[in-house]
C-alpha cells in the first residue's frame, strides 16, 4: 500500500498560552478529496498553515509523500508540489491575471539575471509555452476574456477561480483549499466544484478542503475529517457526519444537537 498524501502525527501548536493544536493525528490519502470542517476556533487553518510550512509545530511532525517535511520553508513544499490557497485570495492586484499565471512556473530561466543576458532564445521559448499554458487555464476556467484585466479588479468569485488557475499552471500533487466558496456565488461555486474535480479525476490532484458550505463538502469530498479544540474529533463519510452526534455537540451544543443536522 501507498503512503498517504499527507500524514500529520501528534502536531500541537501553541502560541503563547493558547493551544491552536493539540496532539493532531490524521492522514490525506493520494488521490483523494478530503474535507476538514470544525468549528470556528477548531484549528483547521492553523493546521494548514503548519503543513504548509506557514508555521512550525511546537510538537509532532508532517509527512509528505512518506517523508519527514516538518518545517520546510513554503517555497520548497512547493517545489514538491504542495500548494495552499487562502480563504482571503492572494492575488498580484496589480499585475493582469494573464500575467498573474506566467509568474507561478518555478525556475523560470529569465529569474536569472546572468541567464537573462546570455539567454534570450531560451527565455523567449520559455514565455511563450509559459504564455500557452496559461492562456489554457484561462479558457479552461471561463476567464480568457479578463486576461488583461488586472487581478485586483475581479470579483471574489473570479479571484477564487484565478487562485485555482495558479495551482493549474504547476505540476502541483497536493492542494490545501481554504474555504475556496467563501464569499462566492452559487452559480461560481459550482463551477468551482466542477474544476475541483476534475483536476482530481483527470490529472490525479489530491485536494484537503477546509470549508463551512456542507453541501460543497458533501459533493466533493470522501472522507470527511472534523476538528474541535484543536484535535480530531471524528471522520468518516458526509452521511456519517450528519449523523454523529459528537459532532453535532461541537457545532451546536449537547442540547441543541439532539435536534439538528449539520449543515441542515
Amino acid at each position: 500500500m501507498s503512503a498517504p498524501m499527507i500524514r500529520v502525527e501528534g502536531v500541537s501548536k501553541s502560541f503563547g498560552g493558547l493551544k491552536a493544536v493539540d496532539r493532531c493525528t490524521l492522514e490525506v490519502a493520494r488521490g483523494s478529496v478530503t474535507g476538514l470542517i470544525g468549528p470556528n476556533g477548531a484549528g483547521k487553518s492553523t493546521l494548514f498553515n503548519v503543513i504548509a510550512g506557514l508555521i512550525r509545530p511546537t510538537k509532532g511532525r508532517i509527512l509528505l509523500d512518506g517523508e519527514d517535511v516538518t518545517g520546510q520553508a513554503p517555497h520548497r513544499l512547493f517545489a514538491r508540489g504542495l500548494l495552499r490557497t487562502f480563504q482571503i485570495a492572494h492575488e498580484f492586484s496589480r499585475m493582469t491575471v494573464l500575467e498573474n499565471l506566467m509568474v507561478v512556473p518555478p525556475g523560470q530561466t529569465g529569474e536569472n539575471l546572468v541567464a537573462s543576458w546570455l539567454q534570450g532564445a531560451r527565455i523567449r521559448r520559455e514565455e511563450a509555452e509559459i504564455r500557452r499554458r496559461a492562456e489554457e487555464v484561462l479558457e479552461i476556467l471561463r476567464l480568457g476574456a479578463l486576461r488583461h484585466e488586472l487581478a485586483g479588479n475581479l470579483s471574489g468569485g473570479q479571484k477564487k477561480l484565478l487562485e485555482l488557475g495558479r495551482t493549474m499552471m504547476t505540476d502541483a500533487r497536493v492542494v490545501l483549499l481554504d474555504e475556496i466558496g467563501a464569499g462566492v456565488n452559487r452559480t461560481l461555486l459550482g463551477e468551482l466544484a466542477g474544476h475541483i474535480e476534475r483536476l482530481n479525476r483527470d490529472h490525479g490532484y489530491t485536494f484537503f478542503v477546509i470549508e463551512h458550505d456542507m453541501d460543497l463538502i458533501a459533493r466533493l469530498c470522501d472522507p470527511v475529517i472534523v476538528m474541535a479544540e484543536g484535535t480530531v474529533l471524528t471522520s468518516g463519510t458526509m452521511a456519517e457526519i450528519r449523523r454523529n452526534e459528537a459532532v453535532l455537540e461541537a457545532y451546536l451544543g449537547r442540547g441543541a444537537a439532539r435536534t439538528a443536522e449539520v449543515g441542515s
